[in-house]
């Protein structure tokens, strides 16, 4: 990137520190894509000592940054992009993003090719937009599974709270990749406000239909993590329920053995019952004891407690 002229730097996510020294160019921006922070300005702009150190803090910083592991089923991957005034240089630490497939969409687009570097650099950005869209798609059915497994009598509460704690560092690991997409895609678009004349009409277009779609995965994934929030709390709420649920049965049911405790315990410990020493009298006990329990038993069935 040194020395090429109107040089643009656009990171997906790569851990790295660019030092320029294009004093003449005319649109230059670096944003790391992994943790959403923005370097900001012109690279090699300020000289000095004062920018060597910076430069030495941001790299400390970024290598700490990545020993952080990634959710086990979300797989993110880095790609860092220098948009020259002939060409576009990738740099990825791994092969997951397909670069034919945006090369594909650039030769098929409505430019056909012809919209030079930045037409590619919005196909490669269209690439990874989909696959944003497509993660969130992907969030938004687990989540409604979890929904239905909510109420599901079945299923066992500790696997739905593991379920949604699980979706939940993985929509937040998300949205760190998605947030820092839609500053980089808006400091392209204000740099094709501030140079119209110098972009094709069509390219115009397929960069604001390209901002559309960031702000749609930007305010899907909000949703989703409200969404997420809503699940918890409403988990919560279902275990209270089903909590006194069960509370109220094993009254019932003890309300019910203690009228036969009652009767029995009291006239077995203290009195004789009438007519213990005869056959009428033992009917007469058990016939009580046994429609006082099931009387019991039909109210509160009636009332929904057992």
């Amino acid at each position: 990137m040194t020395g090429a002229p109107a040089a643009d730097a656009v990171d997906g996510g790569l851990n790295a520190t660019v030092e320029d020294s294009a004093e003449n160019a005319a649109f230059a921006r670096w944003a790391d894509m992994g943790n959403g922070a923005d370097a900001g300005g012109v690279p090699g702009r300020s000289g000095g000592a004062g920018a060597g150190a910076a430069g030495r803090r941001r790299r400390r910083r970024h290598r700490r940054g990545g020993g952080s592991s990634a959710p086990s089923r979300l797989r993110a991957s880095r790609v860092s992009m220098f948009v020259l005034s002939r060409g576009i240089i990738t740099v990825r630490r791994d092969d997951r993003f397909d670069v034919d497939k945006a090369v594909t969409r650039w030769r098929g687009g409505s430019a056909g090719g012809a919209a030079g570097p930045m037409g590619l650099l919005h196909a490669i950005l269209d690439v990874i937009v989909d696959g944003h869209l497509d993660t969130a798609e992907q969030f938004d059915d687990a989540l409604e599974d979890i929904e239905d497994r909510l109420f599901d009598e079945r299923t066992h509460d500790r696997s739905v709270q593991r379920s949604n704690y699980r979706l939940r560092k993985e929509l937040v690991h998300f949205r760190r990749l998605v947030l820092p997409m839609r500053d980089v895609v808006s400091a392209i678009v204000r740099h094709r406000d501030d140079d119209r004349d110098a972009w094709p009409k069509e390219l115009s277009s397929d960069f604001a239909d390209l901002f559309d779609h960031v702000l749609r995965v930007a305010e899907w994934t909000e949703s989703l993590r409200e969404l997420v929030t809503t699940i918890f709390e409403t988990n919560l709420s279902l275990q209270d329920a089903r909590l006194n649920t069960v509370m109220k049965k094993l009254t019932g049911w003890a309300a019910i053995i203690a009228v036969p405790t009652a009767i029995t315990g009291w006239f077995g410990q203290n009195v004789p019952y009438p007519g213990s020493e005869e056959v009428s009298g033992l009917i007469v006990s058990a016939t009580a004891i046994v429609v006082l329990a099931v009387g019991l038993f039909v109210v509160f069935r009636r009332k929904d407690w057992i």
